[in-house]
């Protein structure tokens, strides 16, 4: 089975947060590089989420008051829908 290639990437720390990280990684007994790479892949699905956010807000703003604007009877369904479910027990 072949296993992905991975790259070594060195980040200089300053003291305070590689102390930080070092007793982290002892109360969660991992190694230090794993919760750097999970900070790290935390870090990047968060940017992907932002810009994905970032995106539709951008589309959102150029569409208002469009053609490609959302449906108003499609846009009325759901605020009924919402008060309805909203009376509901």
């Amino acid at each position: 089975m072949k296993t992905a290639a991975a790259h070594n990437f060195h980040v200089p720390l300053p003291s305070g947060v590689y102390s930080r990280l070092r007793s982290e990684a002892e109360r969660q007994h991992k190694p230090a590089t794993q919760l750097v790479k999970q900070a790290v892949e935390y870090w990047l699905e968060e940017q992907e989420k932002l810009s994905l956010h970032e995106e539709i807000a951008r589309y959102a703003t150029e569409t208002a008051g469009t053609c490609d604007d959302l449906d108003e009877q499609l846009e009325v369904a759901g605020v009924e829908h919402l008060i309805d479910s909203e009376k509901k027990p």
